[in-house]
């Protein structure tokens, strides 16, 4: 009987531990600082541009994966309650790769749309205007510069404190912000961004996506 009693308290101290355990883990889930963002359309919406395949692969597994290392490397340390901005500004290494590429991806699957306003108005196509002479040119600069671009990176249109434009070409992770800059549109220009849709025809990508980019989010962004 005491062997029975002794084995009981014990599979209630285990149970206990146990339990404590996952409720630990599950505070732990809960207080996570960043999360994986809604898509703001259907992921079958972009396609034949962007194919769901591709968009469930970029957005549920490599931003997902970028959010989650991201909330993991800042656990004590001083960018733990900081802002994803701030963190993209401020930080080297792995913490500056996770974050810069967490908000490089949210930038890009916001500027889309399967309704998409292919023009831009307003203050936004005056500025562009200003700098490139025509809508039509500044496509032709933006489009040659995602082409060329070595490697992986991204392509960014970015103002400055004044509204003046520029176009910047950025390796892997980077992005204008740290540079002092605002971006206003970002073109992913990793592989996994068009690999499964265009294989190695990056130009082919790029003319496509122009039909989905969204002006009117992007005219947001300028103002």
């Amino acid at each position: 009987m005491k062997t029975k009693q002794a084995f009981k308290r014990i599979w209630i101290v285990t149970l206990l531990i146990t339990t404590s355990g996952a409720l630990w883990a599950q505070q732990q889930t809960t207080k996570e600082k960043f999360s994986l963002p809604p898509l703001p359309y259907e992921t079958n919406a972009l396609a034949p541009v962007i194919s769901e395949t591709t968009i469930k692969l970029h957005h549920g597994k490599h931003l997902k994966a970028y959010i989650d290392n991201l909330n993991k490397l800042i656990v004590g340390t001083p960018f733990e309650n900081c802002d994803l901005e701030t963190i993209v500004k401020n930080s080297t290494g792995a913490i500056f790769n996770n974050a810069a590429q967490a908000l490089n991806h949210i930038i890009y699957f916001n500027s889309f749309s399967p309704k998409a306003e292919h023009t831009p108005s307003g203050a936004l196509l005056a500025a562009i205007e200003k700098e490139w002479g025509s809508f039509d040119n500044f496509k032709k600069e933006f489009s040659a510069a995602v082409t060329s671009l070595f490697g992986s990176g991204w392509v960014w249109l970015a103002k400055d404190k004044k509204g003046k434009l520029y176009i910047f070409s950025e390796s892997n992770a980077g992005n204008p912000i740290t540079k002092g800059y605002t971006p206003i549109l970002g073109i992913d220009v990793w592989e996994h961004a068009y690999y499964l849709d265009y294989q190695n025809r990056r130009p082919e990508h790029i003319e496509k996506i122009w039909t989905i980019i969204d002006w009117r989010t992007i005219g947001a962004r300028y103002k």
